[in-house]
C-alpha cells in the first residue's frame, strides 16, 4: 500500500482530510471575538412561540443553551407557555382570550397557567438542559419572592380594563439566580409572580419578566425567541426585517406595531434603558438561532441598543 493510499501524515490523502475540515476552524475563528467579548456574562433568553412545541427546535435550543454555558457565558431561561396553556384550558372548557396583548387570566385560568408552567413545560425543558449533564435548576418567580407583582389592570382607548390575574413586576430579588449562577447552574425560570400584600399567584407576560430580570441581573443581553423573523419595518406592506435600532427610534415605532409584538418590543426598551447592552429578537423557528446570533459577525434578528451605541458593533 503506498503511502498516499494509507492517508499517512504529510501526504495528499492526509492533507485532503485537513482541507476537509478547515471550515469548521474557520467557524470556531469567527465565534472567538464574540466568545471573548461575552465570557462570564449572563444572557437572558426568553423562551417561547413554536420552539417550545416542535421536537427538533427543542432539543436545538437546549443544545444551544448549554453550549453558551461551556463556553464560559451564564445563560439564564425565562420561559411562557401560550400554546401548552391554550390547550390545556380548551381541555378543561375554559375560553382563551386576550386583550392588549395579554392573556385574560381568570382565578380558574391561573390554576391552570400556574400547573402547566411550573409542572409541565419547565420540567420538560429543564430534563432536556439535564440531557447534557446536572446543569439546570427550575423555579418560579414565586420562588424565593424572586419576583413580587401587583394587579396589572391596563387601558385601551382610555378605558382601564380588568384582565384578571395578570401581574406587573414591582420587585425583584436576584439572590436565588445569582446563587444558581455561581455554582455553575442554568436557571429555567417560570413567569409566575407572588404579591407582597394579598397572597395572591400572578401570571406576568414572558417577555415582560425576561427583560425585568435581565435588568435587575445586568445581563449582557437580553434574547426573546419569537415566530417571526424580527421587527418588520414596514409590515405587512414588506418584509423587510430591522436589523438594528436604537432606544429613541423603537419608541417611535411601538404604537404602530402589532399587539403581540408591543410586550416584546416593550420589553426590549425596558431592559436597554435599564442597563442591558443589547436587546434581541430571534426567529425561534429557526435551528440554532441563539448562536447564530451571538457567535457570528453577520447576526439574525432585530437589535435593539443604546442611542450612543446606534454605530456599534454587536
Amino acid at each position: 500500500m503506498s503511502d498516499e493510499k494509507a492517508g499517512l501524515p504529510g501526504t495528499s490523502g492526509g492533507t485532503a482530510r485537513k482541507h476537509t475540515a478547515l471550515p469548521k476552524a474557520q467557524i470556531l475563528i469567527e465565534a472567538l471575538p464574540w466568545l471573548t467579548r461575552h465570557n462570564g456574562k449572563i444572557v437572558v433568553i426568553k423562551f417561547g412561540g413554536n420552539a417550545m412545541i416542535d421536537e427538533e427546535l427543542k432539543a436545538a435550543f437546549a443544545q444551544d443553551v448549554v453550549f453558551l454555558r461551556q463556553a464560559g457565558l451564564k445563560p439564564v431561561v425565562v420561559h411562557g407557555g401560550g400554546p401548552q396553556i391554550n390547550a390545556q384550558l380548551d381541555k378543561q372548557g375554559l375560553v382563551s382570550e386576550f386583550k392588549a396583548g395579554l392573556r385574560v387570566t381568570t382565578p380558574e385560568a391561573m390554576d391552570v397557567v400556574r400547573m402547566v408552567l411550573a409542572g409541565h413545560v419547565q420540567r420538560e425543558l429543564v430534563g432536556l438542559l439535564n440531557q447534557h449533564g446536572p446543569l439546570a435548576v427550575g423555579m418560579t418567580g414565586e420562588d424565593a419572592r424572586t419576583m413580587i407583582a401587583t394587579k396589572h389592570s391596563p387601558e385601551i382607548g382610555g378605558e382601564v380594563i380588568d384582565i384578571g390575574r395578570v401581574g406587573e413586576i414591582t420587585s425583584i430579588d436576584t439572590g436565588a439566580i445569582e446563587a444558581l449562577l455561581a455554582d455553575g447552574r442554568i436557571p429555567v425560570i417560570s413567569s409566575i409572580a407572588g404579591s407582597a400584600d394579598d397572597h395572591h399567584v400572578y401570571n406576568v407576560n414572558a417577555d415582560t419578566a425576561a427583560a425585568a430580570l435581565a435588568a435587575a441581573l445586568g445581563a449582557e443581553t437580553l434574547m426573546v425567541l419569537t415566530d417571526v423573523e424580527g421587527l418588520y419595518a414596514d409590515w405587512p406592506n414588506s418584509d423587510e426585517v430591522i436589523s438594528k435600532l436604537t432606544v429613541s427610534e423603537l419608541e417611535k415605532l411601538l404604537p404602530e406595531l402589532s399587539s403581540g409584538m408591543v410586550p416584546k418590543m416593550e420589553g426590549c426598551l425596558h431592559a436597554v434603558r435599564n442597563g442591558v447592552n443589547t436587546a434581541r429578537v430571534l426567529d425561534g423557528r429557526v435551528q440554532h438561532s441563539i448562536l447564530l446570533e451571538i457567535f457570528t459577525d453577520s447576526g439574525i434578528g432585530t437589535m435593539v441598543v443604546p442611542d450612543h451605541q446606534s454605530g456599534g458593533t454587536q
